[in-house]
């Protein structure tokens, strides 16, 4: 699969820009702040609905724009396809197939996968758990587009709960009477059903991850591993975790009715999928405070490329973007990592020297500067 033409209208800092774009590498050169970035968040927000520089839709929108939008040409074999979303910071946004008719914006999930590397991603093994399972939603949900509904669905079912148990709290505080927390019943058993969903296909992806990323440390820092991948659960931990869905369900609920009578003096949810944590372990001890700044930079690395080989085995190869990253690394990382992607079927790379590129990743190279793109 690939992106053979990207258009973008008052995306970021492009009020417009039509950019062609071949299998194989495509390098955007230029100095910080001249847009090519923005150039490949367009192509991971088709993919994610979501960007990995900002949690919100507002930022994307070109200042004194209403909405932003970002048009793709997609091939995939003998098939091609046209995509469109439209941005509308404080109002859905909208999405077109083939310029049919509106449809959802999560019906579009699917039709790109990309696999995404970037500065930020440091986050994964130095940051807080909420960047290791957004890492693991979103390889979820492309894995299973379906999935992007279930996690709507619980962060949905979520709030709903944590407004009655909040709700509960203050009345508490205040000596007024007791709520009537009958229909918290009700919310639980939504929780425990999307909750065990979720949980299920978590647990799945990271059994599946587990030999991939193993391998693609070993393949980025030779001799520097193993690394391990665990799952930590909030469900407490006499509770052995299933993959079954319905046994997890059953924990779930077991685990939110312990906590209740905590979760009403705290008012929030305590117990679910929203309070894990995916533990990084690299020679048996945490990578999060033990690996060397380069130790963390590869294990990064080993958790994007183990992505990309399982997407790429379950039949529909994504793009792989490499957004600034050959200025982070040493010769000899830089060197490795331009080896093991140089043969993807698509490969975005952007960079403020072009010789920070190694020479390996020979294919086309566009200028960017001040909003314009021009290839070279």
């Amino acid at each position: 699969m690939h992106v053979t033409h990207l258009s973008l209208a008052d995306f970021r800092s492009y009020a417009r820009v039509e950019v062609p774009l071949d299998p194989g590498v495509t390098v955007f050169v230029g100095a910080n702040g001249q847009g090519k970035t923005n150039l490949v968040e367009a192509v991971g927000y088709l993919a994610t609905l979501g960007s990995h520089r900002v949690s919100s839709d507002a930022p994307l929108v070109r200042m004194g724009a209403e909405r932003a939008v970002v048009r793709a040409a997609v091939t995939q074999g003998e098939r091609s396809q046209l995509i469109e979303l439209e941005l509308n910071p404080g109002r859905a946004n909208r999405a077109r197939i083939n310029r049919s008719s509106q449809v959802r914006p999560r019906d579009v999930l699917g039709i790109v996968r990309t696999v995404l590397f970037a500065p930020e991603d440091l986050a994964l093994v130095k940051g807080d758990p909420g960047e290791r399972r957004r890492f693991l939603d979103e390889l979820v949900t492309a894995r299973s587009p379906r999935m992007a509904g279930v996690r709507s669905d619980y962060e949905r079912v979520l709030k709903q709960r944590n407004t009655l148990l909040k709700s509960a709290a203050m009345a508490r505080r205040h000596g007024g009477r007791s709520m009537d927390l009958s229909t918290l019943d009700v919310w639980d058993q939504h929780l425990a059903r999307v909750g065990a969903e979720l949980l299920a296909q978590r647990l799945d992806l990271i059994a599946t991850l587990q030999p991939l990323a193993d391998k693609a440390y070993a393949d980025v820092a030779p001799g520097g591993g193993p690394v391990a991948l665990e799952y930590r659960s909030s469900l407490g931990a006499d509770m052995a975790l299933s993959r079954t869905r319905e046994e997890l369900y059953e924990q779930v609920t077991a685990a939110l009715a312990q906590a209740r009578k905590q979760e009403i003096e705290r008012g929030v949810t305590l117990v679910g999928p929203h309070r894990d944590d995916l533990v990084l372990g690299l020679r048996g001890m945490p990578a999060k405070g033990y690996a060397s700044h380069g130790e963390s930079w590869s294990y990064a690395l080993a958790l994007r490329l183990a992505s990309y080989e399982l997407l790429r085995g379950e039949g529909n190869e994504p793009v792989l973007v490499l957004d600034d990253v050959f200025a982070e690394l040493d010769t000899r990382r830089r060197e490795r990592l331009a080896q093991l992607v140089a043969p993807g079927e698509q490969v975005l790379v952007t960079a403020a020297v072009d010789d920070d590129v190694p020479g390996v990743l020979a294919g086309a190279r566009y200028a960017v500067s001040e909003g314009v793109v021009e290839r070279l």
